[in-house]
């Protein structure tokens, strides 16, 4: 028995200080880490970074420098630190190989929200999609097609693409072409557009519309009309700038021309 408390004595003389200081190194690291996290996230604040994008990289962050305090803290209790370190490296790799394709989108998705080609709410074009950017998250984003479909794009790919933003400099030009017949009056033509167009209050005035004659086909004479728009006013003076310019020519007498059947009659 006395042997026995011995042994206990020599334990406690020897290891006390050791699982103290273990545990003041436990207290301050996570302090520490908990300093270290909240300056990060001010930096990122100040600097726009995007709060999804934010939240990540904070999470990661304080778990690897958990794991990092964790290894120190088992390294002051005296236990062999080189095995651990050789599963944790074992792991990362393991986890990157299986994960190369989440990789690639979180990666993908960090330069998106850093250097934000785009925007929710922006209307752009990508791999083949044209739609409304619904959300922006850190594997993939989500657009709404003109049609109301849910497009999930991987940001791995979206970002290594073309991206064409529509709504980025705020206004677009309508470009739409018109073919008269060849005995139509070039002038009186170009007013009839004209005047179409400056009768649409959603038209700017600022870049003035463009009407040109573009083309001599081979039976009809054909103009550009590009009048300028707010983004959000694209489709709405696509579609009206077509309506109303058909019905301005009529009334004109300006007709534009289109295939005549003929018809081959036998004799009887």
């Amino acid at each position: 028995m006395n042997t026995f408390l011995e042994k206990i004595n020599t334990l406690l003389i020897d290891y006390a200080p050791k699982v103290m200081m273990a545990i003041a190194i436990l207290i301050v690291g996570l302090f520490l880490i908990r300093i270290v996290l909240n300056i990060v996230k001010k930096i990122m604040n100040k600097r726009g970074v995007e709060e999804t994008l934010q939240k990540f990289l904070t999470n990661l962050l304080g778990w690897t420098l958990k794991i990092l305090l964790f290894v120190a803290v088992a390294a002051k209790l005296g236990i062999e630190t080189t095995s651990f370190a050789a599963i944790i490296g074992a792991a990362g790799l393991a986890i990157g190989l299986a994960l190369q394709g989440s990789l690639s989108n979180f990666a993908g998705g960090a330069l998106i929200m850093i250097f934000k080609p785009f925007k929710i709410g922006d209307v752009i074009e990508a791999q083949g999609i044209t739609g409304k950017v619904k959300e922006i998250q850190i594997f993939t984003t989500h657009l709404n097609t003109p049609n109301n479909r849910l497009v999930i794009i991987p940001n791995g790919s979206l970002s290594n693409g073309n991206i064409t933003n529509f709504t980025a400099e705020g206004k677009l030009r309508v470009d739409l072409t018109f073919g008269v017949g060849y005995d139509s009056d070039i002038k009186e033509t170009k007013n009839v557009f004209l005047d179409v167009l400056s009768k649409n209050p959603k038209i700017l005035k600022d870049p003035a519309p463009m009407i040109k004659l573009n083309e001599l086909a081979d039976s009809s004479i054909n103009f550009i009309v590009r009048p300028w728009v707010k983004t959000e006013d694209y489709w709405d003076v696509y579609f009206d700038t077509i309506e109303q310019t058909k019905e301005a020519l009529d009334i004109a007498g300006i007709e534009i021309p289109y295939p005549h059947a003929v018809e081959i009659q036998k004799e009887s």
